[in-house]
């Protein structure tokens, strides 16, 4: 019989799908069909920071009300739009969703900095969470930053975190990194059991006839899968931590593609939101049917068998790639 269990964060999963974090575990209902449908775990929509700086904003009000100290405060936090359950309620329905499904479940918590983050992640682990995902969404744009004093912020985040928590600990990555293998090993030492690779940015686009700007919700396609299935392969047995490949994710031969890269599981959403629950007991189906015909006896056989590691062109993953998918182009008739 195939065997699709594989190992990530110390846990053991049934199979190596994950549904990643997302709005479908907004709701105790849809958490339970995701069980129902076969997932190996579920990461818990995020916590942002935004969110837990606004608890403390608001209380601070009630404890200060009439000094005039929170109005410019409450302009300056951005729109949780649908995100908008406070710390309090998530950890509830976090402990709801535990109790409510049969596989682990992950809290995530998003931010760059400190602050809340620690007592945050402390509170997730009280409230049941088998490990914690720290979703390091930031974008740089103020031109003093550093790249270097960016990450070392951030690397400091994941050491207090992993410091204040005795459950696993995976880091959400951008691809928008200088020297990604050198930032990875940096957060390994830090103390991350696991990179999740890569966060999807949402990019604003304008609205030219009222001249406003758009914040519009685009799924992922299986094109995307490309640069994770990349620097997955990259560092696969080069860092001692899981990982965990999210973004493109559709189809059965996209989770087959993670695994061989060197992937322990694969996160997937945008499948679900666009086809429904059932699309997961078909891509285990097709997974296993894909495996049996070319004996595959369990995904751990395959897992890094594609890696950069493993292949005889490793330069297929590098510069050297670029000048031969070039040389491979044809003029159109």
């Amino acid at each position: 019989m195939t065997d699709l269990t594989t190992r990530y964060l110390g846990l053991t999963l049934k199979n190596p799908i994950v549904a990643s974090a997302s709005p479908l575990t907004k709701k105790l209902d849809s958490a339970r069909k995701l069980d129902e449908a076969g997932v190996g775990a579920i990461v818990m929509y995020s916590l942002f920071e935004e969110q837990i700086i606004q608890e403390s904003l608001e209380l601070d009000h009630y404890l200060t009300r009439g000094t005039e100290s929170f109005a410019e405060a409450q302009t300056y936090l951005p729109d949780t739009g649908l995100y908008t359950m406070g710390p309090g309620k998530y950890l509830d329905h976090l402990t709801a969703v535990k109790k409510s499904v049969s596989v682990p479940v992950i809290g995530s918590l998003n931010g760059v900095s400190s602050g809340g983050w620690t007592r945050y992640a402390r509170y997730m682990q009280d409230a049941g969470a088998d490990a914690i995902e720290l979703n390091l969404y930031y974008l740089a744009t103020d031109p003093d930053l550093t790249g270097q004093e960016l990450e070392n912020a951030q690397v400091e985040l994941v050491a207090d975190v992993k410091a204040s928590v005795s459950i696993p600990v995976s880091v959400k990555l951008s691809p928008f990194i200088t020297s990604l293998p050198n930032f990875a090993k940096r957060l390994v030492q830090a103390g991350a059991d696991g990179l999740v690779l890569f966060n999807r940015f949402y990019q604003p686009d304008f609205d030219l006839d009222n001249l406003e700007v758009q914040h519009t919700l685009v799924l992922s396609t299986s094109e995307e899968l490309r640069l994770p299935l990349r620097w997955v392969s990259i560092l696969y047995g080069r860092i001692n931590a899981d990982l965990a490949l999210t973004t493109g994710v559709h189809t059965a031969a996209d989770v087959l593609k993670a695994m061989m890269a060197g992937a322990q599981v694969v996160m997937i959403a945008s499948e679900i939101l666009k086809n429904g629950y059932n699309r997961i007991p078909d891509l285990l189906a097709n997974m296993t049917a894909w495996m049996e015909e070319h004996e595959y006896q369990s995904i751990q056989q395959m897992q890094g068998s594609m890696s950069q590691k493993a292949v005889r062109e490793p330069a297929a993953f590098e510069r050297a790639n670029y000048m031969r998918v070039l040389g491979s182009f044809r003029d159109l008739p």
